[in-house]
């Protein structure tokens, strides 16, 4: 199996934004059970939010094999018998159904085949089985830091739920962070960074990311920053991915 390396430089600061973490991953969390897959797990920074009671095991598969190396570590650390890690691409993991949910937590936008993954992925879920999308928003605010971290696109919700494939019933799809809309666009037009700073970082996860959390849902998360999508794998044994 051949490893990739991942191009980007933002996972060490963005592992900081725990407030960011704590607000995607309660939405997520009560459709989390069983057997999880994430995909592209870096870090391992999305694990402590992952792994609540009702998860009985966290595969974290990550193609870099330095960023892997560090997951191990950090799942060594954690000392929770439930994390496991893997080294590879979804082609590591048995083309059969297999995980009650698989996730990929802004990582969708970093594989140049979005619609293959996907569906690759959905035939890795068993019946009742969840996809999970978290990706940045918006192709208008596409930045030198989309293109530094090696981002193919960004997505909205109609271009998110074109790629999921037919078989899968949506379950949600919204807008996040709509408070921060005004802070990547600052960045496309005026700042043109290819990286934040650890200083921005902790502004925006301290200050707008709360804010956020409050404004999102009063505005029907028709407006956001990122987008996060679910969708489910019917009940039925005969039900299929097309």
């Amino acid at each position: 199996m051949k490893g990739s390396a991942y191009v980007g430089g933002e996972l060490d600061l963005f592992a900081a934004a725990l407030n960011w973490k704590r607000y995607w991953s309660g939405l997520l969390r009560p459709m989390l059970r069983g057997c999880v897959l994430e995909v592209g797990a870096g870090l391992g920074a999305n694990a402590p939010f992952l792994l609540g009671d009702r998860v009985h095991s966290l595969l974290s598969l990550e193609p870099d094999p330095s960023l892997a190396a560090r997951l191990k570590v950090k799942r060594d650390e954690s000392r929770d018998p439930r994390w496991k890690v893997l080294c590879g691409t979804l082609a590591a993991t048995r083309a059969a159904a297999a995980f009650d949910a698989v996730l990929y937590l802004d990582v969708l936008e970093h594989i140049a085949d979005d619609a293959g993954e996907l569906h690759e992925a959905a035939r890795r879920l068993c019946p009742g089985g969840v996809l999970a999308v978290l990706a940045p928003a918006h192709q208008w605010l596409f930045s030198p830091f989309d293109a530094a971290v090696g981002h193919h696109r960004r997505y909205t919700r109609s271009t998110l739920a074109a790629v999921v494939p037919r078989g899968l019933m949506p379950v949600s799809l919204g807008y996040l962070d709509s408070a921060g809309v005004a802070l990547s666009l600052a960045n496309r037009l005026l700042l043109r960074r290819a990286l934040p700073t650890a200083g921005n970082i902790a502004f925006w996860d301290a200050r707008v990311v709360p804010l956020a959390a409050r404004v999102d849902p009063l505005a029907g998360r028709l407006f956001g920053r990122s987008v996060l999508g679910v969708w489910r794998r019917g009940t039925l044994s005969g039900d299929h991915v097309r």
